[in-house]
């Protein structure tokens, strides 16, 4: 049988997707932040025995065709500002950049570098002082706590003024010596002209690099030991896939979410939904996006926490909440965030340690949470405990009961979310609420009545939607150079010597000279207007671009692996939905009643109820409020709308 496997790794659950002709199958284990390689493999453990019956972890590596991997690791990472201690050594002539670096988001920036910022006057790299005052900024970056520097000049000389550098760093701090500084020089990263995107790309860049190398590498090395036939694929913001040798970190930041996009985009499509937002919610974030007319915002020049950076990036907004971000009193209100308990010791009713207060544990208190069946019946939940934590951060504090302080907590994560909806997306009257993550179908009724939402869609495969979506992805790489001249020689070298270089590449993963599409643009750039100028097989330089201020030369190479859309799917009422049991669970303005609850998974095409009800699956849980309708569509997923 041949299939697909997709993992996800979340904050808090890493997410196992596993695709073939037969249909698809899912599982989940906890992420291990400790060492993600341990989750990886557990949920490699866990796909070997949803496959087969049992555990067969040689079997299923021998089998299968590819292994895709996406990690929201980055945005948690920046989320909740935990990485190494940057330096940051700037041009002497450019003292103003740090401030300018500052202001796009001073509390980022104030955690990824501070006060650590040295200068060097570029007009002495050639000069015999160059030495000195190369080890002496190192040495004063050091000395202030960073552990890992990034170099990044300014002007048009940028990238030789970094060479400059990077050979004294390397003469005067050996890789092989227990004292050498791991530096990143902007100039390896990126042929961007514009000084801050340039920084600040290095730096994220440089923040990440660290927790997503150990830990790839380390999985890659125990996949080699099974003598895995293909190479780890890594999902990537910009949509598509490439080895872990050739994956920059930064394109790595929100790669989950994307995933989550890539299935909404494909979902939007079948359902002809022409406006749609997600929420995305795992553990520590809510990742929320919109796709419009069956295309996801993407930009050239993407965001990451709101900042500009050099590389192409999906539109998406990371907010600080999630099943397992923190909840606290403070100044009189409920606080939620960034912090996040994750995975270990996670929520307090997980009985791992876990003191803080997270939706999780009120959701388990209001009744919406079956200990019996949470996480597929997988781990038992400790109401006693939730209910220790929720009182002493949240209840006392504020002076409430435990029902008034489950239901404002509520109140407070729906709010924040819709507020964030608003913040990041256009909503009108057309607008659908696509909801998944572990934790998104739970109060996405609750977060689409307070942004004005009249609408909700939860896919069947809600739990595990990102590893879903980046199913679709293709394999690619791609390349940017400045064009030091504006003549077609100049263009026909260069594109000769990126095509050797996307064969040699394209070749390492796997694919023949042939195989794979190659196109080539040029972007022309004019002060602060660039101009696309694609190629379509021409290696003649355009006139109309011989006067830019700089032009890179752009070329991509996929390998296209995405079929084709799927089918339109029609949504219509059948028969009544008959519910599965009862729960009494914490309503609002009602108390504790006893609440019908409904399993997906014994329900068929058609089938529809109203709330208030509870929906379940195996991996989520709904809220289905008084208002609101659901019905299960042709395709198993399901569509609820807000009555008149």
């Amino acid at each position: 049988m041949a299939f697909q496997i997709n993992i996800d790794n979340g904050g808090t659950l890493t997410d196992v997707c596993i695709m073939s002709d037969e249909g698809v199958k899912k599982t989940k284990v906890l992420t291990t932040p400790y060492d993600l390689s341990k989750c990886f493999f557990e949920g490699l453990q866990k796909a070997s025995e949803t496959l087969y019956g049992a555990e067969d972890v040689k079997r299923l590596l021998e089998e299968v065709e590819l292994i895709r991997y996406s990690t929201t690791q980055g945005t948690n990472a920046i989320c909740e500002r935990k990485g190494p201690k940057l330096g940051l050594i700037l041009d002497q002539a450019a003292t103003d950049l740090a401030e300018a670096l500052r202001a796009h988001d001073p509390d980022v920036y104030d955690a990824l570098v501070g006060d650590r910022v040295a200068y060097i006057d570029a007009a002495i790299l050639d000069a015999p002082e160059a030495e000195v005052e190369i080890v002496k900024t190192i040495n004063e970056l050091t000395a202030k706590g960073a552990n890992r520097l990034v170099v990044s000049f300014g002007g048009t000389g940028f990238h030789a003024n970094e060479d400059k550098v990077k050979k004294v760093v390397l003469r005067k701090y050996p890789r092989h010596l227990l004292g050498a500084v791991p530096v990143l020089y902007a100039s390896d990263l990126t042929v961007d002209r514009a000084p801050e995107r340039r920084a600040w790309s290095a730096l994220i860049n440089a923040f990440l690099h660290t927790s997503m190398e150990a830990f790839l590498f380390q999985a890659e090395n125990r996949l080699r030991d099974y003598r895995t036939k293909n190479p780890l694929l890594i999902f990537r913001n910009d949509g598509d896939a490439s080895r872990v040798a050739k994956t920059v970190a930064i394109k790595t930041y929100s790669s989950g979410p994307r995933g989550g996009m890539e299935g909404m985009r494909g979902f939007a499509n079948m359902y002809g939904f022409r406006d749609a937002v997600s929420i995305d919610v795992g553990g520590t974030t809510t990742d929320i996006g919109q796709c419009t007319d069956g295309k996801v915002a993407e930009i050239r020049r993407g965001h990451v926490e709101g900042i500009s950076v050099s590389f192409p990036l999906c539109e998406i907004s990371s907010a600080g909440a999630g099943g397992s971000s923190v909840f606290k009193a403070k100044d009189g209100a409920i606080a939620i965030g960034p912090e996040s308990v994750g995975a270990l010791p996670g929520p307090a009713c997980f009985g791992r340690g876990g003191k803080e207060a997270t939706i999780t544990d009120a959701s388990l208190l209001s009744g919406l949470l079956d200990p019996g069946s949470y996480f597929g019946g997988g781990m038992g939940l400790d109401a006693a405990r939730a209910e220790a934590a929720v009182m002493a951060n949240v209840g006392t504090p504020l002076g409430l009961d435990l029902d008034q302080t489950v239901q404002a907590m509520s109140d407070a994560f729906e709010t924040k979310i819709a507020a964030e909806l608003h913040r990041f997306t256009t909503i009108s009257a057309d607008t659908v609420l696509m909801a998944f993550g572990g934790a998104g179908p739970l109060n996405a009724c609750g977060v689409a009545d307070k942004a004005g939402i009249r609408r909700v869609a939860i896919p069947a495969m809600a739990a595990v939607f990102s590893a879903y979506g980046i199913g679709s992805c293709n394999v690619s790489q791609n390349y940017a150079v400045d064009l030091a001249e504006h003549t077609s020689e100049a263009l026909k070298s260069t594109l000769d010597s990126l095509r050797q270089k996307a064969a040699r590449d394209m070749f390492a993963e796997g694919f023949e000279e042939g195989s794979y599409a190659v196109s080539a643009r040029l972007v022309a750039q004019s002060g602060d207007r660039e101009t696309v100028h694609e190629l379509n097989g021409s290696e003649s330089f355009p006139a109309e671009m011989a006067g830019a201020d700089a032009v890179e030369l752009e070329l991509s190479a996929v390998k296209s692996l995405r079929k084709g859309e799927a089918k339109q799917v029609a949504v219509s009422r059948k028969a009544a939905a008959k519910a599965d049991g009862t729960r009494n669970v914490l309503v609002p303005e009602q108390g504790r009643i006893d609440l019908p609850v409904y399993r997906l998974n014994t329900m068929q095409p058609g089938d529809f109820a109203a709330g208030p009800a509870i929906l379940e699956e195996d991996y989520f849980t709904a809220r289905i409020p008084a208002g609101w309708t659901f019905t299960v569509s042709e395709a198993g997923d399901v569509i609820l709308d807000r009555e008149e």
